[in-house]
């Protein structure tokens, strides 16, 4: 296949440098220039396909979309409201949740582990994000929702901490990170939660809490099923019991607390019920390693009892909480 490379100067927010790669093969002539365009020798036509940027305009870690959907469900149905407020709210977390997406492809860029061909569309993309979050947490603030603000100020230096690791090629297995991380994005449970009541009630730090505890719990057990992958064997029963030692210590105390404080009335009854789902898959998951196991099927495994969680949290809370 030959291939001819040529460079030249586009304007787009500035001027940044471009490659035009077109390469002839089997017939066919293909030229990239941020469009594809095929021309077909065959079929004697034309066709120009724009391809979306994905990687740069969408996180590629699937799993971390239910860490910010499952609080945003929950505090929607607990909050008990859907109107322009609420829907607003959806609008600036999505947005603030996805802006990590470029800015992560535009510090690899600036660290040398990105081509800069990826820097004018992380640029693009951050950009709108940021436009679209602003304006919606400026409609919020409008309508007597400012102490929103107050909410987003610890997503700076975790933000900032991970992008650091990210320039340093040290983002990859760092647990204590992603569990601060997933403590940050718990506080859409709060906030969609105050915002449908249209008050600051102490239910929605209970709500953060709870969230949390559970996302922390699920992390753990996500990096005790990546370290049974590298098992070349099923071990004894006593080394499969240390390895998840970590993993099962967060999910029995999930359950521990949260039934001893239902049955206390600080909590809504049966509010455990979906942290024994965790505890269950967590007992499960510690007798039958993932040996060999694909990380898409722990992936979706885990997305599976997220999503049963979700579900049980917001049916409990909703039936039994008196507040």
């Amino acid at each position: 296949m030959a291939c001819k490379t040529f460079s030249l100067d586009i304007p787009w927010g500035g001027r940044y440098m471009a490659e035009l790669s077109c390469c002839k093969k089997r017939g066919h002539k293909r030229c990239v220039l941020g469009i594809w365009v095929e021309y077909s020798s065959i079929i004697g036509r034309m066709t120009t396909t724009r391809r979306f940027p994905t990687h740069i305009a969408l996180p590629q870690d699937h799993g971390s979309w239910v860490f910010l959907f499952s609080p945003l469900v929950i505090g929607l149905v607990a909050g008990q409201a859907w109107n322009a407020d609420t829907l607003a709210l959806v609008v600036a977390a999505l947005a603030a949740f996805l802006i990590r997406q470029p800015l992560t492809i535009a510090v690899k860029v600036y660290s040398k582990r990105r081509h800069r061909r990826d820097l004018p569309p992380a640029r693009l993309w951050s950009a709108i994000y940021a436009l679209i979050g602003s304006a919606s947490l400026a409609w919020l603030c409008s309508r007597g929702h400012k102490y929103l603000l107050y909410l987003a100020l610890p997503a700076i230096p975790v933000f900032a901490w991970h992008l650091y690791l990210v320039s340093k090629r040290a983002e990859r297995r760092q647990a204590g990170v992603e569990i601060l991380a997933t403590g940050v994005l718990a506080l859409a449970a709060p906030a969609a939660y105050w915002v449908g009541r249209g008050a600051l009630l102490p239910a929605g730090w209970v709500l953060w809490l709870l969230v949390w505890l559970q996302s922390a719990a699920s992390i753990v057990y996500a990096y005790l099923r990546l370290e049974q992958r590298r098992w070349k064997e099923i071990p004894p029963a006593p080394q499969r019991w240390l390895a998840g030692r970590r993993a099962l210590a967060y999910a029995s105390f999930n359950v521990a607390a949260t039934g001893l404080l239902a049955l206390a009335g600080y909590l809504p009854a049966g509010i455990a019920l979906p942290y024994a789902v965790q505890l269950i898959e967590t007992l499960w998951g510690i007798t039958h390693p993932a040996v060999q196991a694909r990380p898409t099927a722990i992936g979706m495994r885990q997305l599976a009892v997220s999503t049963l969680y979700t579900l049980l949290f917001a049916w409990g809370w909703f039936a039994f909480a008196p507040f």
